[in-house]
Formats: structure tokens, sequence, C-alpha cells
């Protein structure tokens, strides 16, 4: 079941979502993307979904291949050159700071099967973090950044997606 409205963060929940929803990974780009290589490497997930222009950016010139990147043309709120999404199917989706617009579920729905996408975001990306572990399959790594600390590897599992779930019942 998707969602059929524009869910918004409260203040208090963009607190809590501060702590990150899988294993954080820290260190230099370098080693990041070492560490992202290696459970790549382990070929136990089905979809890699890269979440961020930073996170989308390093992992693509360190050679790491994504099915589904998700940008939005920002790093740190600041506008950042666009990242090449040739070879991609190409999805838009509007979304503005601090929600996850109506037509984010389907998007990222049809992104993840299609593979090989790229979702560019027309506002800000940041929640659809979220939105991808709730949307993609079991057994996907879903990865974003955590500012000043490195990347976050979430793999999604039942329990993972009931923790989403929960999360998005507690935005209005």
């Amino acid at each position: 079941m998707f969602y059929s409205k524009t869910l918004t963060i409260s203040d208090l929940l963009r607190e809590e979502l501060k702590t990150p929803l899988g294993s954080l990974i820290t260190g230099s780009v370098d080693a990041c993307n070492d560490r992202l290589k290696s459970k790549v490497a382990e070929g136990k997930h089905r979809c890699l979904i890269l979440v961020g222009d930073t996170v989308s950016r390093n992992a693509i010139q360190a050679g790491i291949e994504a099915d589904v990147i998700i940008v939005d043309n920002k790093e740190m709120r600041r506008e950042s050159p666009p990242i090449s999404v040739e070879g991609r199917r190409k999805f838009n989706l509007h979304n503005a700071q601090g929600s996850i617009d109506v037509t984010a579920w389907n998007v990222l729905d049809s992104a993840i099967g299609t593979g090989k996408s790229a979702v560019i975001v027309d506002g800000e990306e940041d929640l659809l973090a979220l939105a991808a572990v709730y949307v993609a399959p079991l057994e996907s790594l879903v990865v974003y950044g955590q500012p000043g600390e490195g990347i976050v590897l979430v793999t999604v599992t039942t329990e993972k997606k009931m923790e989403v779930a929960e999360i998005l019942s507690r935005m209005a």
C-alpha cells in the first residue's frame, strides 16, 4: 500500500531521524566507498539504491553501479553540478523540502522496477530514503549520506520496512 497524500515531517521527527536507519560507515570518501564496494561485492542485495548527490557522485566515481540514483542537484542545500545520468532511464519528481510527495511512491516504484534509473528531484530528496526503503524489494540496499559523518547502509528487511512504516505513520 502506498500513501495517498503528501507526508510532512515534524521538527520532533526531524531530530529523531538524525539517528541512522542502518549501519553508519565513517571515514574518508574512499574508505566509505571501499566498504560499500565490499557490501555490493557480497552479491546479497537485489537492488542498490543511492539517495543523494554526494553519495551518488562518489559511488559512481568509484565505479559502483547502482540500480537507482535519487538526486536533486544540490549538496548540503547548495546547487551542485548535475550528475551524469547518461544510460539511465530518467524519472522526474517534484518533492518539497521536509516532505514525501504523494507521487513519490509510484515514481520510485517505477524507477526501481525499471532498473538503471535516475530520479531527478525538483526540490529535496532527503526524506526519499524512507520512501525508497518502503518501496524497495526485500534484500535491497539503500544508501544515503549522513552529513559530516559518512554514509548509511540500509538493508531492506521486513523489520526495516515495519520500522519505516512506523516513522511514516507519524508524518502529517
